[in-house]
């Protein structure tokens, strides 16, 4: 799948990829009403990624249902809505704003990496409790909700645990590590929020653990993978450590021809190490 938050909503992948052929696009994530985001500057390649402190910026669950949507599907993807909001309020009417897209939209990723402004010392995602409250308020968007965890949580897998009691069909693991970088220069920070998040090939080990022990304590739980995909083997370590898909984010940035290069190559290895079928890759690294 294409990423959330690294390919606008997704049509600009078209003129690159083939979105019909790919899972799935995972679309930026999107509040119920406008969001600016954060100031300029917002990316900041770094070693082995990137920092990015985007913020959120969208267009709104009713403006992107009008005026983005169509032309997304206008290219024949499955597409999977992402939402956020900074209260249980916001999750609840982004949901339910949702809740009007078309059957296309198969499943929606909740955002639960987001700041918490009902509790400003920590995200919602690193709390077992306000992780279950954000996925029981977004059940009236009436279709398969993923949630999506930090990998800043202390301990992911209560975390992980909450989501599927209260209703989530599927776990994201993970959201970008917390990150910062330093003009040494002009000695201040180097984008325009100060912090942000890394994202990119330094994350993958990270993500791998995430998969794997959310895995180990939760095996028949779908999980999609995601953090530093940019090869076929990547993939296979995903599915491996016990993830059922994967995305593909940070990659896209240097050749937004990735993912569609990465199902080609991804038959290939199978091919090549006598894999018939990849359901027997997910969770294999646990027997």
């Amino acid at each position: 799948m294409a990423a959330s938050g690294t390919a606008g909503y997704g049509a600009e992948l078209a003129n690159y990829v083939d979105l019909a052929s790919i899972a799935a696009v995972v679309t930026k994530s999107l509040s119920p009403e406008p969001w600016g985001g954060n100031p300029a500057p917002r990316v900041h390649e770094t070693t082995g990624g990137m920092i990015n402190s985007v913020g959120l910026q969208g267009p709104g669950v009713e403006v992107w249902l009008e005026d983005e949507l169509p032309k997304l599907l206008a290219t024949g993807a499955r597409v999977v809505a992402s939402i956020w909001g900074r209260t249980l309020d916001e999750y609840a009417r982004a949901a339910e704003m949702m809740a009007a897209a078309p059957p296309e939209v198969i499943a929606v990723e909740v955002n639960i990496s987001c700041p918490n402004l009902e509790d400003k010392k920590r995200m919602f995602s690193h709390s077992a409790s306000a992780t279950a409250e954000v996925i029981a308020a977004c059940a009236p968007v009436g279709r398969p909700r993923w949630a999506k965890l930090s990998p800043n949580a202390t301990d992911l897998v209560p975390i992980a645990a909450a989501a599927v009691e209260a209703g989530a069909e599927a776990l994201t693991l993970v959201n970008t590590l917390a990150a910062m970088a330093i003009d040494v220069r002009e000695r201040k920070p180097v984008l325009g929020a100060g912090r942000g998040g890394l994202s990119g090939p330094a994350v993958k080990p990270v993500a791998i653990r995430a998969v794997y022990d959310v895995h180990e304590a939760l095996p028949h739980q779908p999980i999609v993978g995601v953090g530093g995909v940019a090869s076929a083997a990547d993939i296979a370590e995903f599915l491996l450590a016990g993830a059922s898909a994967v995305q593909v984010g940070t990659a896209t940035f240097a050749d937004p021809r990735t993912t569609g290069r990465l199902v080609t190559e991804l038959t290939q290895w199978c091919r090549d190490n006598y894999v018939s079928n990849i359901a027997e890759l997910v969770g294999a690294a646990h027997r």
